[in-house]
Parts: structure tokens; C-alpha cells; sequence
């Protein structure tokens, strides 16, 4: 991750300009709170996102994280400005990384579930953080545009991501068009998971449907898994089956892995440490 586990020790005296956060039922929930902006990813913000999710990956009592945001854009995608060095001043105490920061792989290197609330509009940059993640919930207000190519520009890395979840015609089409998909259109072609009616659903929906059914898992066997689906990226196909058989022999040795076979065999539920 961006930062290691001894940068992150000191994480309850930060101070964030733009994020909320809570833990519940062992995952971290994270609100984008920068409304005024509409949530546009200035260096900032990224910086800050990138700070809670190596925290989120260090903690062994972080089973997982949901990414919201506040106010009626749920993400317009890049601070423009701001990254040319025009980012107005706030109070935020995290620290520089000198590690690059890419915002498509940030839920990927997490290694750990990673969910989506997605109660009003996502623009351009903002789907390298919808992309990438593992679960996307999305309400009926809730709208996918792609407006690059009206501006002169092209989303690259979006496009990338989305081929990993859609079909490659519809994925050109979306961004030679530039055009804008309803949560419906995006449920039924796979880039939402799961869809809501309404924000006061949307959190209930997802504790019963995701973060729960999840807990009932081991948090261990889940996590080398996650960490397997993202390091297979990068190996040849006749290494891969290999490289596999690597990740159970290291998940079969752990505690959550043992307890699970011992819970099955005495048929009761098993009790995780995440060991």
C-alpha cells in the first residue's frame, strides 16, 4: 500500500479536510466530504483516500471498506485545478507518500473487500474508484457519465477498468459517445452489482447483503485470496496455476483456515481472529 504499517500508527491524531470516517461490524466506512466541490479528487483528497485504505490494510480488525460520499454529486472525477497546483488551502495533517498513487488500483491493493454506496451522480475520474472495487450499490438517482471526449480528452484508465466487467462494445461505445447510463442501464450491464431504490435503503441493503455475509467468512482466507486475484494480473497463464497452488498452501496454514476445518468438523460456526 502507499503507506506502510509504522506510517500509519499515529492514524486516530490526523486530521482529515475531507473524509469522514467510522468503523462498524469490522469494516471501515469512509464518506467523501468535500460536497462543495462536488467531491472532485484534488490531491488532497486523494492523498487522504490513500491514507485510510493502507490503514484499512494494515488493521487486522478491518475486515473491509465501504467508500460513500456526502452531498448531491457522489464524485465529478479530477480536481483539474487543483492538480495544476491551485488547491485551495485546508486543514488536512496527513502526510506525503513518495509513492505514486494510482486511484485504479487503490481498492485492488486494498486485498480486502471493498464496497461501493452510490446515492447520486459519478463523473469521469470517479469511476477509478467504482471500477475497482469488488461491490458497487447504487440508488435510482444515481447516473454514470463519461463526458471526456467533449472535452478533448479520453478516459484511459476508466476504459481499462470497465473492460474487466463489460462486454469491449459496450464499453467504446460508453466512451466514444461520451455518454451518460441510468443505475438501471449499469445494473444490467454489470457495472453496478447490486441497485436500491432509495438512499435510506442503501446502508441496510448492504449490512445484510454484503458486510454480514462476509463477516460469516474467514477474514484471513478472504484477504490472501483478494491479494492472489491481484497478483495473478501480473503472472504468465502457465505460471498462474502455479502461483495459485502457492496462495492455498499459505491460506491452509493459517489459523482462521484451521478453526474453519475444526468448526466443520465438530459442525458448529467457526470463530475468526484473522490469524
Amino acid at each position: 500500500m502507499y503507506y506502510s504499517i509504522e506510517e500509519i500508527q499515529q492514524f486516530d491524531t490526523h486530521t482529515f479536510a475531507y473524509l469522514e470516517l467510522k468503523t462498524e461490524n469490522n469494516f471501515l466506512h469512509i464518506m467523501l466530504n468535500r460536497p462543495q466541490a462536488k467531491n472532485a479528487l484534488s490531491p488532497t483528497l486523494i492523498r487522504e483516500l490513500a491514507f485510510a485504505l493502507s490503514y484499512a490494510h494494515h488493521q487486522k480488525n478491518i475486515w473491509g471498506v465501504v467508500l460513500g460520499a456526502k452531498g448531491n454529486v457522489w464524485c465529478a472525477g479530477m480536481d483539474l485545478k487543483a492538480m495544476k497546483g491551485q488547491e485551495e488551502a485546508n486543514h488536512s495533517t496527513i502526510p506525503n507518500t513518495e509513492k505514486e498513487i494510482i486511484l485504479g488500483e487503490m481498492f485492488v491493493k486494498l486485498h480486502k473487500p471493498s464496497i461501493m454506496r452510490i446515492h447520486a451522480p459519478v463523473y469521469a475520474g470517479g469511476f477509478l474508484l467504482v471500477g475497482s472495487a469488488h461491490y458497487a450499490v447504487g440508488t435510482s438517482d444515481a447516473k454514470f457519465s463519461l463526458p471526456e471526449v467533449k472535452r478533448g480528452l479520453f478516459p484511459f484508465q476508466v476504459m481499462s477498468l470497465l473492460l474487466q466487467n463489460i462486454s469491449m462494445r459496450l464499453v467504446i461505445d460508453w466512451c466514444l459517445k461520451g455518454k451518460t447510463l441510468s443505475a438501471l442501464e449499469c445494473k444490467n450491464i454489470g457495472f453496478l452489482t447490486d441497485l436500491v431504490e432509495t438512499e435510506s435503503e442503501i446502508d441496510e441493503f448492504i449490512t445484510q447483503n454484503i458486510i454480514l455475509p462476509l463477516n460469516e467468512n474467514s477474514p484471513a482466507a478472504i484477504s490472501l485470496g483478494l491479494k492472489a486475484f491481484d497478483e495473478m494480473r501480473a503472472i504468465e497463464t502457465q505460471d498462474k496455476q502455479k502461483f495459485l497452488k502457492q496462495m492455498f498452501e499459505q491460506c491452509i496454514q493459517t489459523q482462521d483456515a484451521q478453526e474453519g476445518i475444526k468448526a466443520f468438523v465438530e459442525k458448529r460456526k467457526p470463530i475468526w481472529k484473522n490469524e
